[in-house]
């Protein structure tokens, strides 16, 4: 029987009966698993018994359940859990690309992802080109040699979304990989592997844990890619911890319920700002007037809870509006209970010119803020009082 994602936030990859008689899953903190006698190790090493990992860097029984879970929640056939979303990205990028092949990624993909594809692979002979996020973008980037194509939908800071159908049937048609960073949907807004996409990658750290409480990151996908990833993570050791597995587990509980909250929290003060007199513009792909509405209202369940809005005026004011809030905390991130908010051109581009960020797309003027579990009228008579402030 199918469940909905409401269900298998809270008992998929767990099983009924577990450890003494235990209602939760248990925190397993060993780091070996010795076997009974030799004969079990060869049988083992053959394939011929199955049980846990030998090697806590190879696995462990509460990651497992962990990874069952987002794997159940992103309908993917399996899922790997890492150290932090960066670790995922990476690690499978270094597993599946070769030198010589070329990569296409979207321009306002994260900012380390575009710098690790420009910067580090490059180093090994492995191409990109930068494009447009859009399905016509990305198909006038791809080259003979393109093996992989690397977007997020939505992305990040504008919450461009990208036609996924569209994208995986081309994609197949030139036999080319996809990866999708799916960490501002979440499973609960947007499955992209039901759209045709070979991997999505989350920062779970973000809605998956949804308490600003841990690190983690996790890519999902066909088994026999999952188990291919998993065997460079084990050489990486890019693990999470025992104990980040059974927080992320205890967070996934609450999921679901979260996420619609936040759904309704985001769309109510998205359209509150866009009615503000000092709110220049809002991207928020549920508000008609985004780019990618359309999209977004096509393939996504909800839109989530971040929002970037430019404020009239430039990088003073927006500090003016950011330092009067007494609600968000000024702080990067995003999707855990607590509003957080930040300027772009400060916390992530600070190293930047003006200039500089105008070329890469970032405006003086811009505002990212990241809706909690509070009131929304709350939010918004805070918000209201910090524009007025300008």
């Amino acid at each position: 029987m199918a469940r909905s994602i409401d269900t298998l936030a809270v008992h998929a990859g767990e099983h009924r009966e577990k450890a003494h008689d235990s209602l939760v899953t248990p925190l397993i903190m060993a780091t070996a698993y010795p076997f009974v006698n030799t004969a079990e190790l060869h049988a083992y090493f053959k394939g011929e018994h199955e049980r846990g990992e030998e090697y806590g860097r190879y696995g462990n029984p509460t990651q497992e359940v962990a990874e069952k879970k987002l794997a159940a929640l992103d309908g993917g056939e399996a899922a790997l859990l890492t150290s932090t979303g960066m670790s995922a990205i990476v690690t499978t990028l270094l597993s599946i690309l070769k030198p010589g092949v070329h990569v296409v990624i979207t321009a306002d993909s994260y900012r380390k992802t575009r710098v690790f594809v420009r910067e580090f692979l490059a180093k090994f002979g492995i191409e990109h080109t930068a494009c447009e996020p859009s399905l016509a973008g990305i198909q006038a980037a791809v080259t003979a040699k393109t093996r992989l194509i690397i977007t997020e939908s939505p992305t990040n800071p504008y919450l461009n979304c990208i036609d996924l159908t569209g994208l995986a049937a081309f994609a197949k048609a030139n036999r080319i990989k996809t990866m999708v960073d799916a960490t501002l949907a979440t499973p609960y807004n947007l499955r992209p592997i039901e759209h045709g996409i070979d991997l999505v990658v989350h920062s779970a750290t973000k809605y998956l844990g949804g308490h600003n409480d841990l690190l983690a990151g996790v890519v999902v996908g066909k088994a026999e890619m999952i188990q291919a990833i998993r065997e460079h993570q084990g050489m990486f050791g890019a693990l999470a911890s025992p104990f980040t597995a059974y927080m992320l587990i205890r967070g996934l509980k609450t999921f679901a319920v979260r996420m619609e909250r936040q759904n309704a929290s985001g769309l109510r003060i998205a359209r509150f700002l866009e009615a503000h007199p000092k709110v220049a513009r809002v991207w928020y792909p549920g508000l008609e007037s985004h780019p990618a509405h359309a999209i977004a209202k096509a393939q996504m369940r909800g839109f989530s809870s971040l929002i970037s809005f430019a404020i009239k005026g430039g990088i003073e004011e927006g500090s003016k509006v950011i330092d009067a809030c007494t609600i968000p905390y000024l702080a990067p991130s995003l999707g855990g209970p607590e509003s957080l908010i930040e300027q772009p051109a400060l916390m992530s581009y600070y190293d930047k010119s003006p200039e500089e960020r105008a070329r890469l797309g970032i405006r003086e003027d811009l505002i990212r803020l990241s809706v909690g579990l509070e009131s929304a009228d709350d939010l918004i008579a805070d918000l209201d009082q910090a524009l007025n402030r300008i």
